[in-house]
């Protein structure tokens, strides 16, 4: 309202019996009595299932009340088998936002109620989808400024309904914990839009009243706890009619029939009361470390809103990294601690701010963004409930930044967080990330190795590694302005793909052949790439459609699928281009030019695809300027794998890069056996080899439960080797371990080899002799590096067995092991 947030403090009310004419609300003195008993109770919002005539806003608006309007039609029954009521619920849906638009009290309009999951099964999910669409543009055109939502429900969840203002839900949960679980992954469907309660509820009819108070306590307490907008009480009063008749076998109201307050009255009251949250004075200081550098242009922003954090006890602490711009003078003017540097990094200010800490948790921000008011108590409220090293949250562009921020937060590259679970992270970005100092300080702060990015994701493994958890609070919200010119946001996608060469380099076993990283968890964020066919989505529905949480399941992506999302999808689009190119000289090589025309599209729909989904802060002015955004966002999609494959290819992150070690051997067949005079499990002798080859340097992984083999050594996209093991017992706790190693072709060096050696062979018989000697050439080339792949990794498995295990206990008798030959083992 205005500058200041709301959290909704709510009741339902209704629907009753017709008093006077169609208003299906009591006599105007019952309704301005409910109304002033509300607000003495500490409530700020009403929901109604009907539209209010003017004089219920009136009444609601002179107390201070915000109404919920709801927009009923028959939902209940097959509405879109036809035309003409589909049409007639377009029109109700006009009709009643019209009546009410403009008014103060109007808080939002929900067009629909809990439409059946028979019903939704029936028609098709995503038919409902465009008709709840249709219905959102309907209410948009008669109020633009009105903020319009639809009432979901658990049986229907996986209804996707992304342009909605407010993600809004009734939950009916008797128990805490299933509660908190839920909520929080509601917050996770619901993105960077509000998440709003529109029913919660307990009836005392069959539970007693005193645990209809006591359950809407902590579900009131729950919702806050998970980061709500805020919640509606079901209901104002016992009283309630529907379908012709009253309601008379239930009793969910604050109050009975006759206005009488029940105890949950006052529980609510007292919930309400402390809502949202608020620290107290024996919560952990937190040290807010702001690094910048040359960050005139949104310094003062994030400073501003530091000053406006609601939070006991906090220092913050601004690093300038050797600005050369205004940086120092606008920092100076703040009370915060100002520490100045020479130019060393993003990685390094990160060390000092840390060093420089007096709190227990360090939360990092940027110059760039601004944080809520709450930010620190959210954060510190999943500390205080958890033992994570680390917590973060969300960040979410603010409006007003121009039309070129507005389209590059829609577009691909921006900063994500990607979880776990619903409330376990992965990797939480820099922007908004916080630290128990303690754990940063065990494993030596940030690596200065990352001076610009990727030093949130290498710290966010490091922390993982020592076998601590990192966890996500929805509520715990930073807003993050984004790149304002295109120059701008190729040089930072560019910076990204170095950044990602750094970790690749660093931590080779987490990036597949290609070079690609294989998040364990879900990437959540504006922007994500999608595939350029649609996924086949599943629904659980329960048998027969009865599952009370009906949920959308996405299988993972394909290997081919996710092909067109790479940055290297640029290059075999050069590679297609290059076969067409021969085929000047040799017709049949022009079937790679279907081949193109196909990848070129599937980068095109894609980039379609994004745009479309696209949401922006306000609605374009004209149907040219919201094309023009779309367009622009379009092109952002094209650019960034390009900004990205330019930075990863400048640091050596490319498809050809050696995994290996160095050194080199042929690529055959080897047996070698280790004689020990000590007994050792099958998983030691293993775990020597595993530590050869990781203190080499070399990525390799383990086997599954179905593999005929140990340890799979890579040396490049193409060649690999590897190890199998048998252990021969020979008593007194004797063994002779005999390790085989070979190489082994990737299936894309056979693919390639099997390709270009056929086309080659057609070509020479064909007599197309520049054709046949390119063909040749490739295939050449691929045999080449087939070969020295395998060598390289035979080599570096070879070396990781040969190097003598840790020195035996000097007390035990045993003379060690030794490389032997078969004959020296027979």
């Amino acid at each position: 309202m205005g500058d200041q947030r709301m959290f909704v403090r709510g009741v339902t009310y209704g629907t009753f019996r017709p008093s006077h004419g169609d208003d299906e609300f009591p006599a105007p003195s019952v309704v301005e009595a409910d109304f002033a008993a509300m607000a003495d109770n500490g409530i700020n919002a009403v929901r109604t299932y009907t539209v209010p005539p003017r004089w219920v806003l009136d009444a609601a608006a002179a107390r201070g009340l915000r109404v919920m309007v709801g927009l009923p039609w028959e939902q209940h029954v097959a509405f879109l088998d036809d035309r003409r009521r589909a049409r007639s619920i377009e029109q109700r849906v006009r009709a009643g936002v019209r009546a009410c638009a403009g008014h103060p009290a109007v808080l939002c309009y929900a067009i629909g109620n809990e439409i059946p999951a028979s019903i939704v099964r029936w028609h098709g999910r995503r038919r409902v989808e465009r008709f709840l669409e249709r219905l959102y543009r309907a209410a948009k055109q008669e109020d633009p400024q009105g903020l319009v939502t639809y009432v979901n429900f658990p049986s229907t969840e996986y209804l996707e309904l992304p342009f909605l203002d407010v993600v809004t839900f009734n939950v009916y949960l008797e128990s805490q914990q299933p509660l908190q679980d839920y909520l929080a992954r509601l917050q996770n469907l619901a993105g960077d839009r509000p998440l709003l309660l529109a029913e919660v509820g307990f009836d005392s009819r069959r539970h007693g009243t005193d645990e209809q108070a006591r359950v809407l306590r902590w579900q009131i307490e729950t919702a806050a706890a998970a980061g709500c907008a805020g919640a509606f009480v079901f209901a104002w009063t016992d009283e309630w009619y529907r379908g012709g008749h009253d309601i008379d076998d239930w009793d969910f109201g604050l109050t009975t029939r006759d206005r009488q307050p029940k105890p949950a009255l006052a529980a609510v009251r007292a919930a309400f009361a402390k809502l949202p949250p608020r620290p107290a004075a024996d919560w952990p200081r937190i040290s807010v470390v702001v690094c910048t550098y040359n960050g005139q242009a949104t310094l003062r922003d994030c400073l501003d809103g530091l000053l406006k954090l609601d939070y006991p006890d906090y220092e913050v602490i601004v690093v300038n990294d050797g600005s050369t711009d205004a940086t120092p003078a606008i920092a100076a003017e703040y009370p915060y601690q100002v520490i100045s540097t020479e130019n060393c990094g993003l990685s390094s200010a990160r060390n000092t701010g840390m060093r420089a800490a007096t709190g227990e948790i360090v939360a990092y921000t940027d110059d760039d963004a601004r944080p809520d008011p709450d930010w620190l108590t959210q954060l510190a409220l999943t500390f205080r409930g958890t033992d994570h090293a680390g917590v973060g949250g969300p960040n979410i562009p603010p409006p007003g930044d121009g039309p070129v921020a507005e389209c590059v937060a829609n577009a691909p590259g921006g900063p994500i967080h990607v979880l776990i679970s619903d409330r376990e992270a992965e990797h939480i970005p820099g922007c908004n990330m916080a630290f128990r100092k303690r754990c940063l300080e065990a494993i030596g702060g940030f690596d200065v190795q990352f001076r610009t990015a990727g030093d949130d994701v290498d710290v966010c493994w490091r922390l993982q590694d020592q076998g601590w958890t990192l966890g996500f609070n929805p509520a715990a919200v930073v807003w993050h302005h984004r790149r304002n010119s295109l120059r701008a946001y190729w040089r930072q996608q560019r910076g990204y793909g170095r950044a990602e060469a750094l970790l690749e380099r660093k931590w080779p076993e987490k990036y597949n052949g290609p070079g690609h990283l294989s998040w364990q968890g879900r990437l959540y964020g504006l922007g994500l790439l999608h595939t350029a066919l649609p996924a086949r989505w599943r629904i659980y529905h329960g048998t027969w459609g009865g599952g009370l949480f009906q949920r959308l399941y996405r299988p993972a992506d394909g290997t081919l699928a996710s092909l067109p999302l790479m940055p290297e999808w640029h290059l075999v689009l050069a590679a297609l281009a290059a076969l067409s190119t021969v085929g000047i000289v040799w017709p049949p090589l022009l079937i790679a030019l279907p081949l193109l025309g196909a990848g070129v599209a599937a980068l095109l729909v894609q980039a379609v695809r994004g745009a479309t989904r696209a949401r922006f802060p306000a609605p374009p002015p004209s149907r040219r300027a919201a094309a023009g955004l779309r367009a622009l966002t379009a092109g952002l999609y094209l650019a960034q794998p390009l900004a990205r494959l330019s930075g990863r290819l400048a640091h050596g992150l490319t498809p050809w890069r050696r995994r290996g070690g160095a050194g080199a051997a042929l690529a055959r067949m080897r047996t070698v056996a280790l004689w020990s005079e000590r007994w050792r499990p099958t998983m030691e002798w293993l775990e020597r080899v595993e530590s050869g080859l990781r203190s080499a340097g070399v990525v390799f992984r383990r086997g599954g439960d179905f593999d005929r083999w140990e340890l799979h050594v890579r040396g490049g996209l193409l060649g690999a080797a590897r190890i199998r093991l048998a252990v021969e017992e020979h008593g007194a706790g004797r063994q002779l371990a005999r390790y085989r190693v070979w190489p082994r072709c990737s299936g894309l060096a056979t693919v390639m080899l099997a390709a270009f050696g056929s086309l080659a062979l057609a070509a020479a018989v064909d007599g197309a002799a520049v054709a046949a000697v390119a063909l040749a050439a490739a295939f050449g080339a691929v045999v080449l590096r087939v070969a020295s792949e395998c060598g390289s990794a035979t080599a570096d498995a070879m070396r990781a067995i040969s190097v003598p295990g840790e020195p035996e206990p000097e007390d035990s008798g045993a003379a060690g092991s030794r490389l032997v030959g078969a004959g020296d083992a027979r």
